[in-house]
Order: C-alpha cells, then sequence, then structure tokens
C-alpha cells in the first residue's frame, strides 16, 4: 500500500485546513486508518484514528473537538478536518494504515504503512 497525503500549508491561528491521505496498491476498506504528527525536535505523536467502516473515531485530547478524522472507502481516502488551528498544530501530519486487527491502535509501531507527511504551518 502507498499513502499520499496533501492539502498542508500556511494558514492563520483559527482558521481551517483539510488533509487529505489516497492510498493506492490495494484498498484500506479494511484496514485501520491514522493521523499522526511530528513537530520540530518532537516525537511523532498521535492524532486521530478511525476504524474500517468509519463507525468510531478517537482522539487526541489536544485536538478532540477541533479535528474530525473521515474516511470515504470508494475513493480509498482518508481525511482530517482541522478547525481552529493554533500555532501548536505546526508540524508535519503523516497518515498511516494498520492491517493487522481492527482495534484503534494509537502507538506508531502499530503501523504498518506511512505517507510521506505533508507540512502544516499555523502562523499567529
Amino acid at each position: 500500500v502507498q499513502l499520499q497525503a496533501s492539502g498542508g500549508g500556511l494558514v492563520q491561528a483559527g482558521g481551517s485546513l483539510r488533509l487529505s491521505c489516497a492510498a493506492s496498491g490495494r484498498t484500506i476498506s479494511t484496514y485501520i486508518m491514522g493521523w499522526f504528527r511530528q513537530a520540530p525536535g518532537k516525537e511523532r505523536e498521535f492524532v486521530a484514528v478511525i476504524s474500517w467502516s468509519g463507525s468510531s473515531t478517537n482522539y487526541a485530547d489536544s485536538v478532540k473537538g477541533r479535528f474530525t478524522i473521515s474516511r470515504d472507502n470508494a475513493k480509498n481516502t482518508v481525511y482530517l478536518q482541522m478547525n481552529s488551528l493554533k500555532p501548536e498544530d505546526t508540524a508535519v501530519y503523516y497518515c498511516a494504515a494498520h492491517r493487522r486487527s481492527t482495534n484503534m491502535v494509537v502507538t506508531t509501531t502499530q503501523y504498518d504503512y506511512w505517507g510521506q507527511g505533508t507540512q502544516v504551518t499555523v502562523s499567529s
């Protein structure tokens, strides 16, 4: 599976962005999909995860209520809608796929495939 993240950019605090993660090579309809981010000098951290059907989601406390993860299995794509952005949301955002179970996993080591990342910069 190849994952291609896009949609990042520069936005002012309070603004919105929508990230996309397009998969190719095979369907991701049975995979748990997650978004992670990594700020300069920090470890990669969990942002959001969605079940294979899209019926279940989970978020990091820092983004809960502001970010929404969704998926369109017909398009083989996962999204991250980011609203009310803050400067501390500045990071490279990565999408990832977990194929080994249906658990809503949140650690980087449990994901099997990674996209290349897209930069999100929020100015104050």
